[in-house]
């Protein structure tokens, strides 16, 4: 096609390039002429023609874009001013050596550390004992290997140092069992398992303190645990322990304890839930014929909308206790106590809350009733500080006055470990 372009042009540069001739020349000139201008007509024909199916002639397709992985590293490499030839020259004639054992960083376990420390002042009554570091934690956790892993607690309070909880604990066991040895704070209630410094108030429920020990009930055993379905989740667990409050509760025997506890869960809708549980503790002491017995009834509701869940948050709940000790020389009685508590999470930082205590004291049998409102700020994940005031009052006595602050602070990965 290019040629003929040129064809037709050559023709059209001579028929303009004939010089004049003389008349008697003319005839064989005009033939000449005549026929060249034949010629070009037909050239030009030709090209028209050609015009006309280069218009008409549908567009070549483009050849489509190589996406892969490979182009797109080559596109990256070139953009790079990398060699990618090279690149793969050397990548086939290196030798890759993967190792399978653990290095040191994987060998340390996971360390965090929380301080608890808490400001009182009451009313009426002399101020002493004002400022109190409460509490100051060092969690140690790992895997030990595919199978197993351990938690251990160490507790530096008032000047003494403890484990507060130190076990290990298997999953996925036959029959989906997690198996727990070692010491631990025991399943018993709501709140019992959970660490001081992450219960909603400064202090744990009295009737909590007052039936299982001043820091709860804790023991060095054994521990069973299995979740199941059925009509809502519903979880069992079955523990043999020493308790740690062995001479308060059961009369300093050292003779092993039996607790059962079991929990039922129901998710009402997508917002809210419900679990409601039992527990029931056994210890006896020979020595004294003494033989006690601790029940528990406890529930907990809550409403969490799902799109909302870090700035929304009700929960209430409660527990209720029963304390009986039958020995030769005591006569039998039985003692209740008990607790409410509700929370409000107003938003992503502020908490309101109240708890109301009735407690039986299981020496003397007088009552005990307290009001306690809270104001928590979560000043971020590390930090959590906390207003409270206290009415208490006991039967026969003045109603007594607290106001406390508390300033709770966590390092680590695991912040405010609830257990």
């Amino acid at each position: 096609m290019i040629r003929d372009h040129y064809a037709v042009a050559a023709a059209l540069a001579c028929l303009l390039a004939l010089p004049g001739r003389t008349s008697a020349q003319q005839p064989t000139e005009q033939r000449r002429v005549d026929s060249l201008a034949a010629e070009v007509r037909s050239l030009k024909a030709r090209l028209d023609s050609l015009r006309a199916q280069l218009i008409h002639r549908p567009a070549a397709a483009e050849p489509a874009a190589d996406t892969s992985l490979a182009a797109l590293r080559a596109a990256a490499a070139v953009a790079a001013g990398t060699d990618t030839t090279k690149m793969k020259a050397d990548t086939a004639q290196q030798t890759r050596f993967i190792g399978r054992e653990r290095n040191q960083a994987q060998l340390n376990p996971e360390i965090s550390a929380t301080g608890d420390v808490r400001v009182y002042g009451t009313a009426p009554g002399i101020q002493r004992d004002n400022f109190d570091p409460r509490e100051f934690e060092v969690g140690f956790q790992s895997a030990l290997d595919p199978y197993s892993n351990t938690k251990i607690f160490v507790s530096l309070e008032n000047g003494s140092v403890s484990v507060e909880e130190g076990y290990a604990y298997w999953t996925g066991l036959p029959g989906h069992i997690r198996f727990d040895i070692g010491k631990f704070r025991q399943q018993f209630g709501e709140l019992n398992r959970w660490h001081l410094h992450a219960v909603p108030e400064t202090e744990y429920p009295l009737a909590l303190r007052n039936y299982l020990g001043a820091d709860g009930l804790a023991g060095t055993g054994i521990s069973l645990y299995h979740a199941f379905g059925g009509l809502g989740t519903h979880e069992l667990t079955a523990q043999v322990t020493r308790s740690e409050s062995d001479s308060a509760l059961f009369g300093g025997g050292g003779r092993p304890t039996y607790l059962v506890h079991l929990l039922n869960f129901w998710q009402l809708t997508p917002s809210t839930y419900l679990q409601i549980g039992g527990t029931g503790l056994y210890g006896t002491n020979p020595s004294s014929a003494l033989r006690t017995k601790v029940g528990g009834l406890e529930f907990r509701f809550t409403w969490r909308p799902p799109q909302r869940a870090l700035y929304r948050n009700i929960t209430l709940r409660g527990e209720l206790y029963a304390l009986r000790k039958d020995s030769a020389t005591v006569n039998a009685q039985t003692h209740l106590g008990w607790y409410v508590d509700g929370t409000d999470k107003l938003n992503e930082r502020w908490i309101v809350g109240v708890r109301y205590d009735y407690v039986e004291d299981p020496v003397t049998s007088l009552i005990t009733r307290q009001v306690i409102p809270t104001l928590t700020m979560w000043e971020s994940e590390w930090v959590e500080l906390r207003a409270q005031y206290t009415w208490s009052k006991l039967a026969g006595a003045s109603a007594t006055n607290q106001f406390a602050l508390q300033a709770v602070w966590a390092i680590g990965p695991h912040k405010h470990e609830t257990y």
